[in-house]
């Protein structure tokens, strides 16, 4: 993973990243970048130039991302339950909200007696950022949980491990019309509870399977 020296001499002390009194997660925000190995500087210059797609295999609990038919990023992630699915089909993404603040769903069992959270909270399960593919009820996002990666364990959005969810969202703005630079970055991981939210002029698309 390349990683900006600006953002790795950073040491992010997100409660987001694990539960409180738990060691810190430093959050680091490389600078996404197509694999290197193509044949030629032509085959490059197209893979560069085509629309970066999202794909979720329920089945596998992963996340690809794909551009120009190479995969060029694969992440885990947990899926929802059987009792609370998550959907399948084609989706964009046009929202992302960095440092998110929570709030229960209304009338949903599993939230009763949960109380609102702010963006930074220790107990806020929003980490980082909640990428938006269904808006407003399911979204990807960052997770203190993150022992339950690679199972049916959420309420129906896709949870990612913070590091991984940072770095994928930087990847969906770059190509989504929205790049922004190291400084924007360290801005919004220093300042975890101010909510900045990210609509992109490109839309990126993404497919859900079972």
């Amino acid at each position: 993973m390349i990683i900006s020296g600006k953002i790795l001499a950073a040491v992010v002390f997100l409660s987001a990243c694990g539960a409180a009194g738990r060691v810190p997660a430093q959050i680091d925000l490389p600078h996404t970048a197509v694999q290197e190995g193509r044949d030629s500087s032509v085959a490059t210059s197209k893979v560069a130039d085509a629309p970066v797609t999202l794909h979720v295999d329920l089945s596998s609990r992963m996340l690809i991302v794909k551009q120009g038919g190479t995969t060029i990023k694969t992440y885990q992630i947990a899926v929802g339950q059987d009792r609370y699915p998550t959907p399948v089909g084609q989706f964009t993404i046009r929202r992302i909200v960095w440092n998110p603040s929570w709030k229960p769903p209304p009338g949903a069992g599993w939230a009763k007696g949960k109380s609102a959270k702010a963006p930074g909270d220790p107990g806020n399960p929003m980490k980082v950022v909640k990428i938006f593919f269904h808006d407003p009820d399911y979204y990807i996002h960052g997770t203190g949980d993150v022992e339950s990666l690679g199972s049916a364990a959420s309420h129906g959005c896709l949870r990612m491990d913070p590091e991984d969810v940072a770095d994928l969202a930087k990847l969906i703005m770059d190509h989504g019309g929205e790049p922004r630079g190291d400084n924007w970055f360290w801005r919004i991981i220093h300042m975890r509870r101010e909510e900045q939210e990210v609509t992109l002029d490109n839309p990126v698309s993404l497919t859900i399977t079972q």
